[in-house]
């Protein structure tokens, strides 16, 4: 009888022989590299939203993609700190305020007028652009801060965003910087979680309490 080819059905076979042979791994194509970065950016938009959420802020989002930032928080009015608020935002935080002479009957009635009605406060709708990375270079991660025009890195404006957020994926954490202290900047450079070595911008590590801060970042 002659002997039949192959494995026998009743001997277990080897994962090796079990699974199918993988397909021969080939380089992405420009537009798949395209596809799946916007996929990750998608992703990460997702993430910063719940944590931001997570902290309490309200979240929207632009329409369409003309807008150089992907996402506005809605700062809660209960968050604007005693004490750190300019005298003219935050009425009731500094009782010893001089006020003016009123000299004539019409001021005092405008002055009644003003004292009645609540002082306005500044918007607190917080502009923030979202990125995120995986890649290492030289033992950092390194994230992208720029626009492209023409083919050109070019950096962000304070008249376009207000903070930029910067993903670590494999870590699952955030940067929060605030885009005054990162002006003319392309790419940032981030010292993985478990480095010992002091990082330039380890104090913006999960720095959410930045965001709460009422318009303390206009430095430029």
């Amino acid at each position: 009888m002659p002997k039949q080819k192959g494995p026998s059905p009743r001997r277990k076979q080897r994962l090796a022989q079990a699974l199918p042979t993988p397909a021969t791994s080939r380089s992405q194509t420009p537009f798949e590299r395209e596809q799946s970065t916007k996929r990750r950016g998608e992703i990460s938009e997702l993430a910063f939203a719940l944590a931001a959420a997570r902290h309490g802020f309200g979240i929207s989002r632009p329409y369409g993609d003309s807008e150089r930032y992907d996402l506005i928080l809605d700062c809660p009015k209960d968050d604007c700190p005693k004490n750190a608020c300019p005298s003219s935002d935050c009425p009731g935080n500094h009782p010893s305020r001089l006020k003016p002479v009123i000299s004539t009957e019409a001021e005092r009635k405008r002055a009644h007028r003003r004292d009645l009605l609540p002082t306005p406060t500044r918007p607190r709708l917080i502009r923030v652009q979202v990125k995120a990375t995986t890649q290492l270079v030289n033992g950092l991660y390194r994230v992208n801060a720029h626009r492209r025009i023409h083919g050109q890195a070019v950096p962000y404006e304070l008249s376009e965003i207000d903070f930029f957020a910067a993903y670590i994926i494999p870590e699952d954490s955030w940067f929060i910087l605030p885009l005054a202290h990162i002006l003319g900047q392309t790419s940032l450079l981030f010292r993985p979680r478990k480095s010992r070595r002091p990082s330039l911008y380890n104090i913006y590590r999960e720095a959410w309490p930045l965001l709460r801060q009422p318009d303390s970042l206009e430095f430029a």
